[in-house]
């Protein structure tokens, strides 16, 4: 059997994260990636270190960021901004399904590089704009990061332990959560156009903002807020409509505790020889146990401090109270259950290195997602043009001295 877009071609003018993330999905379900970087320098990630090493000792150009967003690609150095390399792009895009930017908006019609202008030399292409705040509107100009991005938009304010508890105030998330999803987003809106196309034969243009997504992140919080008037308070870990349901110290460290119904509820208090708790009216039912989440999780903690994290984990786990711990990147890299899934890979580097690489999410019956190694600066550039636009050593060293494209970057 074939991945599921296999034969089909996504000319990807994307950088940092956003955009790479929905490329990378994009090429883990089979697509053919190739990636547009600027021959000075590439992607901005490849500027974010810490970088891969060669077995010399020597530091490559090649990031962990970068390597976390872009496996399943060809890299072509080409210099949109270039009159050769821009018409070089429009080239490629005569040929390939899907086209993918995330440049500040408007930007790339200058250059004749827009989504409607590349459109009209293909109707059957998918063009998909991925912007901080949409094409359009007050903000259309700002830049956009998803540190910015996760306070506007409300993430943090629910993010965080309360302005009067130690440590207290808005927190973001350590991972780039908006740019993650956004490009998330843009993945399934990008397959919807293809089956659109399948029954029309026509193209379609998708705007994916950052603001939308994180917006629409917001989820339950947004529409009881919605629903009441009633701003969603930061409480910490603790979960804001469930209780039990917050990180708790042990013996030796902390692990978490949620009980999400009644039954379960009842599981921990014999768990914690507590049955006592049951018949108080403060935590009968979930409203309750929410209502009354500062005494109840004293009598929790009171109840997990005299024995380690692995020994109440495997009384509740016992019990049927769903649990775990707070593993850091090492305990989780050696977790028997991220072991047995396979999460961890590693690949030859073309800079002299086994790279380390995690594993495509995306798992099919019958079927095995490539996991190609991210590409080095350019590298695949003279092959791409040679394959797909038939360019022979004459068109590519014209290219090339037009500053158009470099084939060997440094």
């Amino acid at each position: 059997m074939s991945l599921p877009l296999a034969g089909i071609r996504v000319l990807d003018l994307t950088r940092v994260v956003a955009g790479p993330w929905c490329t990378q999905l994009l090429g883990d379900l089979g697509a053919a990636v190739w990636k547009v970087e600027h021959p000075a320098g590439g992607d901005d990630t490849r500027r974010i270190g810490p970088h891969l090493r060669t077995p010399d000792g020597r530091t490559t150009r090649e990031s962990a960021f970068y390597l976390a967003c872009n496996r399943n690609k060809r890299s072509l150095a080409i210099d949109v901004t270039a009159p050769e390399g821009a018409a070089l792009v429009r080239r490629l895009a005569g040929v390939a399904d899907v086209y993918v930017e995330n440049s500040k908006a408007g930007s790339l019609d200058r250059l004749g590089l827009g989504a409607a202008q590349l459109r009209a030399l293909n109707p059957r292409l998918v063009t998909c704009s991925i912007t901080g705040f949409g094409p359009d509107g007050p903000y259309a100009s700002r830049p956009a990061y998803d540190f910015i991005m996760q306070g506007m938009a409300g993430l943090m304010s629910t993010c965080g332990h309360p302005d009067d508890a130690p440590g207290g105030g808005p927190m973001r998330t350590a991972i780039p959560i908006t740019d993650l999803m956004t490009g998330m987003y843009a993945t399934v809106a990008v397959l919807g156009a293809l089956i659109r196309r399948r029954e029309t034969g026509w193209g379609s243009h998708v705007d994916c903002a950052m603001l939308d997504a994180a917006v629409a992140m917001n989820g339950h919080l947004a529409l009881g807020y919605l629903m009441t008037g009633e701003l969603p308070p930061r409480i910490g870990n603790a979960n804001p409509v469930a209780s039990p349901s917050a990180v708790y110290r042990s013996a030796d460290g902390h692990l978490i505790v949620a009980a999400g119904n009644d039954r379960q509820f009842a599981a921990l208090c014999h768990a914690l020889a507590r049955p006592d708790l049951l018949q108080d009216r403060r935590f009968a039912g979930n409203d309750e146990r929410v209502r009354n989440r500062a005494a109840l999780d004293l009598a929790i903690q009171a109840a997990l401090k005299d024995r380690t994290t692995a020994q109440w984990i495997a009384a509740l786990e016992a019990a049927g109270v769903p649990c775990g711990p707070i593993n850091t990147m090492r305990e989780l890299m050696d977790d028997p259950q991220v072991v047995h899934r396979g999460s961890v890979l590693k690949r030859p580097h073309p800079a002299g290195e086994t790279a380390p690489m995690l594993r495509s999410p995306l798992r099919f019956e019958g079927l095995d997602i490539p996991h190609a190694t991210p590409p080095m600066l350019g590298a695949d550039g003279e092959d791409v043009l040679r394959e797909v636009l038939g360019l022979d050593a004459a068109d590519l060293d014209a290219l090339n001295d037009a500053g158009a494209l470099d084939t060997a970057p440094a």
